[in-house]
């Protein structure tokens, strides 16, 4: 080894000590892919992401061979930095070599390159895994021992080693990938995708018109009254019934009573000609169930009934998409029941859906109580209050102004205060 010229030895430690720095940095960057995203690259055909994939499969495997190579690397750079240091100083150049090579170890063989495996993981996993990927074909043998090894100390404290298939990302965790994702999703499509996750969330009662806002056709009524409001209707669908909604006798479609009215062949007969059975929906069905179910039935409409059978309302397929896209177009009735005043606050009427409002508003009151503001104040007083009571619910202060027949009429509220804000924040 004495014949050996430095120049070569310190050669041989530089490439030696770019070696470990691969192993520790490729490490650190196989580990920290993102298993969506390489599983994802890997459907589209890339190569290095294919065998990056594969090689995680077997993670005890690739781990063996790192720690194998960077392991014996290490060993060698020790031993060569010891014989560099004595021909130097003798015996003293071991000891300098030794505190030299553990800084230029931590720093250029460990920290920095595990720092930008973390930080550029893809740069340096996919082209590392195509080295690995012969590397644990030539050294499998060795790396099987290894693992046979250490695998077998930790079944001993009752440790398994299989490899655990990467888990389904539940709702709550698919909701913070979404928000997270930034200018990488637009901000409108975020909240489209965060309203398909609340689906499940959502029943038809939290959307539904309610039983006493349902606009249909009596067939009782007088035959010039049905008529009139046949042609003066502004819905494409709309329920008929015999004197009540409870006697629904189906549904009929705006498309065809048209070529009725053109041939002027609209008649009570006719007209039950073209009625469509009603089609019942329970009020605890979740949102994204209905909305497969409209697709397997071909429906578009439907009346939400109760555990007993009652009616309870109506929601059609638009109800249910708005709950996605938002409003297709203003909802004027809305408007009405919303009125800004000039000091800031709002008068709301009492019957005014708390979805909506929030809506509206872009405001967070709590939906899962009652669905109308009536209902939620009620609630949260277990009384029906005096005009003049006032109570914060949710940080926003809401005022009772008008009471009628044992119900609230209107509010008046204030916008949520910055206090419950911050309190929220925290």
């Amino acid at each position: 080894m004495d014949d050996i010229p430095i120049g070569l030895l310190l050669l041989v430690l530089l490439i030696l000590l770019l070696l470990s720095a691969f192993f520790s940095g490729s490490e650190t960057a196989m580990m920290a892919l993102n298993r969506y995203r390489l599983g994802h690259l890997a459907e589209k055909g890339h190569p290095g992401a294919r065998r990056a994939q594969r090689l995680l499969e077997k993670p005890d495997r690739l781990i063996g061979l790192i720690l194998l190579g960077n392991n014996l690397v290490n060993i060698i750079i020790a031993q060569l930095a010891a014989l560099i240091g004595y021909r130097f100083y003798g015996e003293v150049g071991i000891a300098v070599a030794t505190g030299i090579l553990t800084f230029v170890l931590l720093i250029f063989s460990e920290l920095a390159p595990k720092t930008l495996g973390v930080l550029y993981s893809e740069k340096l996993a996919f082209p590392a895994a195509f080295i690995f990927k012969p590397l644990l074909f030539i050294t499998y043998p060795l790396v099987w021992l290894i693992n046979l090894i250490a695998n077998s100390l930790l079944r001993s404290f009752g440790l398994t080693t299989e490899a655990n298939p990467t888990e389904a990302l539940s709702r709550e965790e698919l909701r913070s990938v979404v928000n997270q994702a930034g200018n990488l999703i637009p901000r409108k499509h975020r909240k489209m995708l965060l309203s398909v996750l609340d689906l499940e969330k959502i029943s038809v009662e939290d959307i539904m018109v309610p039983r006493n806002e349902i606009v249909g056709i009596d067939l009782d009524d007088e035959w010039s009254e049905v008529e009139t409001e046949l042609t003066n209707s502004t819905y494409t669908r709309m329920p008929v019934y015999h004197g009540g909604i409870d006697n629904t006798a189906g549904f009929i479609h705006m498309r065809n009573l048209l070529p009725l009215i053109n041939k002027d062949e609209l008649s009570l007969e006719s007209l039950q000609g073209i009625i469509r059975e009603p089609y019942f929906i329970p009020e605890a069905t979740s949102l994204n169930r209905q909305l497969l179910n409209f697709q397997h039935e071909r429906r578009r409409i439907g009346l939400v009934v109760d555990e007993y059978g009652d009616i309870q309302g109506l929601v059609t397929l638009e109800d249910l998409l708005e709950e996605i896209v938002g409003e297709f177009t203003t909802d004027s009735s809305l408007i009405k029941e919303i009125h800004p005043q000039d000091d800031g606050t709002y008068l709301v009427d009492g019957g005014t859906h708390v979805r909506d409002l929030n809506r509206a508003l872009s405001w967070d009151l709590h939906t899962d109580g009652p669905r109308t503001l009536n209902g939620l104040v009620i609630e949260h007083m277990e009384m029906i209050p005096e005009p003049g009571t006032s109570v914060l619910i949710d940080g926003y202060p809401i005022e009772v102004v008008r009471t009628e027949n044992n119900a609230i009429k209107t509010v008046r509220i204030k916008p949520q205060l910055e206090t419950y804000k911050a309190a929220e924040q925290t």
